[in-house]
């Protein structure tokens, strides 16, 4: 009995008690109520429940007896072998060593499928990660959003979701114009201006740019207007290209790049500017143009039009929200730095401002800081960009596996420190290399087994009786839980940590039983069985290894 199957029993007894007490209209069933916990005492079963304790008073009566009544029958299902009442009414219910082991067979014919879920069905998801100006290359905080922004859109579509994976390119404003003048001012062998970007990487690009030139041709030969702006369009293009190239070198393609110029040339600000004045939203005042966030939790209303003339840059936030409503996502998670907690009241005040639901319809999530280590030192400086780490850096030092695995194992909401050393160890300390191994020690026994003439023509579930045995599948029957609990709370490191846990128990596993015979035994159904147990764990390891963009190696 898997605990998909034993959550719709609890389902379906759970509605037959609220329809024979009348109560019906009054309470609904809802999912949290038949969700299921493994006991950190494994003496007291294999699953627990507390839906007796979340719903006897709604029904009038007390949990124990609520709890009793569920449990009477609980017990008549197959499969199930005891339930006790614990406590104040706990449910702990112990299946029968064949409906336990059942979960092995069910991961192996369902494959990479296992675990998915219909959590956001048929949901349209945009998910706008990175982000990052076309100034420079990629820093750490950008690429601990690349890997757990591609991460968490693997798990949104494992659950359902369609999922637009969204680059927002700034390619408008200040920002880029102070890039461009850099530019320029290296290919005129300038100082860098007091404003402006330095690394050998300015020097590259406007190298680059220079190579565009006509036969002949000398940058001094153009007004200095007309060569900033060649600067500016050439140079914001050769660093984007880099910076895409660098983040499908790292497992991570974007099916959207969105141009932040596009929004002011359609003059999508204008309209979105328009909508909000027919919901009243908008107000004149110091010759401004004024968004009312205020009245939607915001610390203070927000200049949209300025007073001459100019867009403020909230502006290009209301245009770009409202395309992606237009475009028809119903859910829209940003991904943003650590500096900008500031920026979650105005956007939920503008997200409520058009009429949606905060928290729902927009999502904001904010990255802590990444730290490298090396030799037990911070790692500060990076010899391209010259001033911060970047995504090149850690994948030059420690590979795509390690590095994107490294800064998903985390919650993406505290900041971390990664020791570089410690990633490029093959030993068990190192995590990466530790689950990678137990996913190449399945597929090594595996191929032991068919030497030896273990196969998997016979699948016998009673006979997976020793204690590593019902530990190894009690986790593996957790893991569509876990994936539909990193998919509702958008936390990726939930997989992480438990295939690292998998790993251990597989681990332990491997060291007290065998899946090929010693010397001249007999292969047994007990063999044949446990190969099942073995191919199942490699699967759900090789299942979460995929859903955080990291490889599963088949020998190491």
């Amino acid at each position: 009995m898997t605990p998909a199957e034993l959550s719709e029993a609890y389902l379906s007894i759970l509605t037959g008690i609220v329809e024979r007490r009348g109560a019906a209209d009054t309470v609904t069933i809802e999912q949290s109520h038949v969700a299921l916990e493994r006991p950190k005492n494994r003496a007291h079963g294999d699953w627990a429940s507390n839906a007796a304790m979340q719903l006897a008073k709604r029904l009038g009566t007390n949990p124990r007896e609520l709890a009793t009544e569920i449990a009477g029958e609980l017990t008549e299902l197959d499969g199930v072998a005891s339930v006790d009442v614990a406590g104040p009414g706990f449910i702990n219910v112990t299946l029968e060593a064949a409906a336990a082991g059942e979960v092995a067979r069910t991961i192996v014919d369902q494959g990479e499928s296992f675990g998915h879920g219909d959590l956001y069905d048929g949901v349209r998801i945009d998910l706008e990660f990175v982000s990052a100006n076309p100034t420079g290359p990629i820093h750490m905080g950008g690429v601990r959003w690349a890997a757990v922004g591609d991460s968490l859109a693997r798990v949104f579509q494992a659950q359902g979701g369609l999922v637009t994976r969204e680059y927002y390119f700034n390619d408008h404003g200040n920002q880029i114009d102070r890039f461009a003048r850099s530019l320029l001012a290296s290919a005129l062998g300038e100082p860098t201006p007091e404003d402006g970007y330095g690394g050998a990487y300015i020097g590259e690009i406007a190298a680059r740019v220079l190579a565009t030139l006509e036969p002949g041709l000398a940058v001094t030969d153009l007004p200095r207007d007309e060569a900033q702006e060649l600067f500016r369009r050439e140079g914001v293009e050769f660093m984007f290209t880099d910076i895409k190239r660098s983040l499908h070198d790292f497992g991570v393609d974007f099916d959207v790049f969105f141009h932040e110029n596009s929004l002011h040339e359609s003059k999508a600000v204008d309209r979105a500017i328009a909508r909000l004045q027919e919901q009243g939203r908008m107000y004149e005042a110091d010759g401004a143009l004024w968004l009312r966030t205020t009245d939607f939790g915001d610390d203070r209303d927000r200049v949209v039009i300025k007073s001459d003339g100019e867009p403020a840059y909230i502006a290009g936030d209301l245009a770009y929200y409202l395309d992606k409503r237009e475009r028809g996502f119903e859910r829209n998670l940003i991904m943003l730095g650590a500096d900008h907690h500031g920026y979650v009241g105005r956007m939920m005040a503008m997200c409520a401002a058009f009429g949606d639901e905060p928290g729902k319809n927009l999502e904001i999530l904010i990255g802590q800081l990444v730290n490298l280590l090396k030799d037990g030192q911070p790692l500060r400086m990076s010899k391209r960009n010259g001033t911060v780490v970047t995504m090149e850096d850690l994948v030059d030092a420690v590979g795509v596996d390690a590095g994107r695995y490294a800064l998903v194992r985390f919650a993406s909401d505290t900041a971390i420190d990664i020791d570089l050393d410690l990633l490029t160890k093959r030993t068990n300390d190192n995590p990466v290399f530790y689950v990678q191994y137990a996913h190449a020690r399945t597929q090594s026994v595996a191929r032991n087994a068919a030497a030896s003439g273990v196969d998997r023509s016979v699948f016998d579930a009673s006979l997976l009786t020793h204690e590593s045995e019902s530990s190894l599948l009690g986790a593996l029957a957790e893991y569509p839980r876990v994936l539909r609990q990193a998919a509702e709370l958008r936390e990726p490191h939930r997989i992480a940590r438990f295939i690292e846990q998998l790993a251990g128990l597989y681990h332990r596993w491997y060291d007290s039983c065998r899946v090929t015979p010693l010397g001249d035994e007999s292969v047994t159904d007990l063999h044949r069985t446990r190969l099942w147990l073995n191919d199942a764990t490699g699967q759900v390891v090789r299942n979460g290894l995929g859903l955080l963009g990291v490889s599963a190696p088949e020998r190491m």
